[in-house]
């Protein structure tokens, strides 16, 4: 019996402490502006209320284009839930480049373009040497509760699958998850593939 309780008190103990981890590492998205050909000017806040995966892309870098059709396919399927995928191009000339690479890979969603310093800048990384794609996923209250590793990460393979990226957006759609708390904290995930 004194086994089985302190078992069940550690438990609760470690439980604490990783809830307690995970506030820690949650962040307030940063404002982002970025330009839609045809469309200007449009603002990261914009997309408050909805469930946000944003990814910063090459247009040329085939990972990226793998993402943007899986976020295609996510964005028809969540989209009446409250869901919006994002794509920003951070490649040199993606402000030329964006339009073709929506026809070319028949992206179901928005895709804009910055420069690359306004993608470390939000990111928040300590330096402009990165992989791609690198995806965030955002609450509807603007938090940030996953985001890609700056650099490749050894658990890629199982993070970077459908079935792991599902499951975090299911977490975030589902009722009360992000509109009444924020305790399910920010993860990691590998999703970012070798880049340019």
């Amino acid at each position: 019996m004194k086994k089985a309780f302190l078992l069940l008190a550690g438990a609760a103990l470690l439980n604490g402490s990783l809830i307690a981890a995970e506030l820690e590492s949650m962040r307030k998205a940063p404002e982002l502006a970025f330009n839609i050909p045809g469309q200007g000017q449009k603002l990261l806040s914009q997309y408050r209320g909805k469930v946000v995966a944003l990814e910063f892309i090459w247009t040329t870098c085939p990972h990226c284009q793998a993402a943007s059709r899986l976020m295609t396919k996510l964005q028809q399927e969540y989209g009446p839930r409250g869901f919006q995928a994002l794509d920003i191009a951070v490649n040199a000339n993606a402000d030329l480049l964006v339009e073709n690479f929506v026809k070319d890979f028949q992206v179901g969603f928005p895709v804009g373009w910055v420069l690359q310093p306004e993608m470390v800048s939000f990111m928040g990384f300590n330096s402009d040497r990165y992989v791609v794609p690198q995806l965030v996923l955002i609450d509807r209250k603007g938090f940030i509760h996953y985001q890609t590793p700056q650099k490749e990460d050894p658990n890629w393979d199982a993070l970077m699958k459908e079935d792991s990226i599902r499951q975090h957006i299911e977490q975030l759609l589902s009722p009360g998850n992000s509109a009444q708390r924020h305790t399910s904290g920010s993860s990691r995930l590998a999703l970012a593939k070798k880049g340019p």
